[in-house]
């Protein structure tokens, strides 16, 4: 199925002359890789904190965009700038999903956001990474199928955060799409273990 994950070479071109100036800096994948984190961290932190606030998801959208840079970045300077290692194969895989929780959590304690939908969402994206990288055990490629993979729930919520933030009003349309993000969240986990399976099978 169609995902954002798709885009990722064209993105990455436009990145390269960037990874390569960091590659000649000095700056490893690990870095970048934990920087992304940070990000995720402080952003998640300051809407929890206040999250009366709603003016402060405008900060999601242009977060969201520079942790895919980022995480886009450390993959780049891992098999491009000969940085591959043990310890950032397993960093990137946790820091993403430490990241995802970070982020997205918070938002269960903003008016307007169901927090069921929130946590069920959260789980699922665990368990999507979880089943991705499960297939390699099995003698299958790491997979990033869609329909809602880590670039396309961070497109939807930054989309979200951007509509809120602006101030549009809360309602079932917002359950409603958190809901249909749940749902996609299942089909991503179902297609990455079939075509997993049958990659490991063949």
């Amino acid at each position: 199925m169609p995902s954002i994950y798709d885009l990722k070479p064209a993105f990455q071109n436009l990145l390269r002359p960037a990874v390569r100036g960091l590659a000649r800096a000095g700056v490893t994948a690990n870095q970048v890789t934990l920087a992304a984190m940070a990000l995720s961290f402080a952003t998640g932190a300051v809407i929890a904190l206040h999250p009366e606030q709603t003016a402060l998801l405008l900060l999601l959208p242009g977060v969201m965009l520079l942790r895919m840079a980022l995480n886009a970045v450390d993959g780049m300077l891992a098999r491009e700038h000969n940085q591959k290692s043990r310890l950032g194969a397993v960093l990137n895989e946790l820091c993403d999903v430490l990241s995802d929780a970070a982020l997205y959590l918070p938002l269960a304690l903003i008016a307007g956001f169901d927090p069921t939908l929130v946590v069920v969402i959260v789980l699922l994206a665990t368990v999507s990474e979880m089943t991705g990288v499960l297939m390699q055990t099995l003698g299958a490629q790491r997979r990033y199928d869609g329909p809602m993979g880590k670039s396309d729930r961070a497109f939807v919520f930054g989309a979200l955060g951007l509509a809120v933030g602006l101030g549009t009003p809360t309602g079932l349309w917002l359950s409603g799409v958190l809901a249909l993000v749940a749902l996609l969240l299942v089909f991503t986990i179902v297609n990455r273990a079939r075509r997993g399976l049958a990659e490991a099978s063949s």
